[in-house]
């Protein structure tokens, strides 16, 4: 009898499992909720001149509350207590993350044509202006055929990638170098689905990150010794935290295995799985747009420490 319930209770969890790879449980929006404001929504946040990519994603509490999670252009994803409903006009408030003591952050707006539009007032009492779109489930009908690999680190050249700003990098004996921190950099084609191999190696303390399609960041940090949180090494960041950590010590060389198909990744991180079909919900702080639709360039980021890559290759789904 125990080994038979056992056996139950392990083609159910497998079931489930499965179920939310395949994203049949990924995104509330598709489903019957309490109101059309559940989902998961991209935003673009106009302040002082520029387009900030965020996400907003609200769902039932029981059966009439709606909570929520909210990422902002930089930063992890943040909960919100509860979002405030009348008619088709919402609000809700979320504490500052990086500057303890000052305001809230509220938001207020209306859903109307399955658009969101609003305001958001920041930390500074001033307001800016927001319009969201319901996030695509990025679901696909078939497994991806892959192509060719391609090698984005050239002998001596960066010829597949720019800066975005001064360039600090460099590329010596094939390898991609940046000293000090400064101007991320992100590559001239951009990609759908793929799968992608990076080697990286930073000294102690240092922090960077490689960013899917510019919007989904996997977290690289010296975190040997840590917790498998979802801000640390191999995590989606804000996200999607590792099943165990296998950082290796600083200034040795590491590996990511990531393959992305539609918003369901994996990550084998030093040879381990520590992220297995799983579903991102939506944009990662620092992402380059919210519009999660479309294909994206591979950013890795240079702003947060020293770091170096080599060998990095991508192999796109035809």
């Amino acid at each position: 009898m125990k080994i038979e319930l056992r056996t139950k209770s392990i083609f159910l969890f497998s079931s489930l499992c499965l179920l939310y790879a395949s994203g049949s449980f990924a995104n509330p929006a598709f489903s019957s909720g309490v109101s059309s404001l559940e989902g998961r929504w991209d935003l673009v946040i106009s302040k002082d001149g520029k387009q900030l990519p965020s996400w907003l994603e609200v769902q039932h509490s029981g059966t009439s509350t709606l909570i929520g999670r909210f990422v902002y252009a930089f930063g992890s994803a943040r909960p919100v207590a509860q979002v405030k409903l009348v008619g088709n006009h919402f609000s809700f408030s979320i504490p500052p993350q990086w500057e303890p003591g000052t305001a809230n952050m509220e938001f207020e707006g209306d859903l109307a044509a399955g658009i969101l539009a609003g305001t958001m007032t920041y930390t500074d009492g001033k307001k800016y202006s927001f319009t969201g779109t319901r996030a695509p489930s990025l679901n696909r009908d078939a497994e991806p055929v892959w192509g060719e690999p391609i090698a984005l680190i050239g002998k001596s050249d960066m010829n597949e990638w720019h800066a975005m700003g001064d360039n600090q990098w460099k590329v010596a004996d094939g390898r991609l170098i940046s000293a000090k921190s400064g101007a991320n950099l992100v590559t001239n084609k951009t990609f759908n689905d793929f799968k992608l191999h990076v080697e990286f190696k930073y000294p102690k303390g240092s922090n960077s990150g490689v960013y899917l399609r510019g919007r989904y960041e996997v977290q690289i940090v010296d975190s040997k010794g840590m917790e498998p949180w979802n801000d640390q090494f191999s995590a989606i960041y804000g996200f999607l935290p590792p099943n165990q950590m296998v950082a290796k010590a600083a200034d040795e060389w590491q590996t990511y295995d990531i393959t992305l198909v539609g918003r369901t990744v994996t990550v084998v991180a030093n040879g381990k799985t520590v992220i297995c079909n799983t579903v991102i919900p939506g944009i990662t702080g620092g992402a380059i747009d919210s519009k999660e639709g479309e294909p994206g360039p591979i950013l890795i980021q240079g702003d947060h420490g020293p770091i170096e890559f080599r060998n990095i290759v991508i192999t796109p789904a035809k």
